[in-house]
């Protein structure tokens, strides 16, 4: 699976090998927000397009655009796990919040998933 992104919109991309087309879907999002393209400049052009249209729909209907994910990431763990965590970040000379970052960055290199 590739990605691509676009104003801040990231898209999965996938061949569909009975059409031989690329099809992506946004992703992060819960709107249903999909193209299709024959080559990679088609497939590049109708997500730019499919972006600058899901914006254009959602300020005609005065509906808020969903945005890719912000950052800002709120975890319910248990006590005993966030006082390991909160040590090893302290031993690292890092905040809780860096290390945690830099933790969670490290799990997701090697995926298809931009970081």
């Amino acid at each position: 699976m590739n990605t691509m992104t676009y104003r801040g919109y990231i898209a999965r991309v996938e061949y569909d090998n009975e059409d031989r087309i690329f099809v992506g879907h946004l992703a992060g999002i819960r709107d249903l927000v999909g193209f299709h393209g024959t080559s990679v400049d088609e497939l590049e052009s109708a997500f730019q397009e499919a972006v600058v249209h899901y914006l254009e729909i959602c300020k005609k209907t005065s509906q808020k655009p969903q945005k890719p994910y912000s950052g800002n990431l709120i975890l319910n763990i248990s006590p005993d796990v966030h006082a390991a965590v909160a040590t090893a970040a302290e031993i690292n000379s890092k905040s809780l919040n860096q290390w945690v970052a830099e933790v969670l960055t490290k799990a997701v290199q090697g995926t298809s998933i931009p970081t």
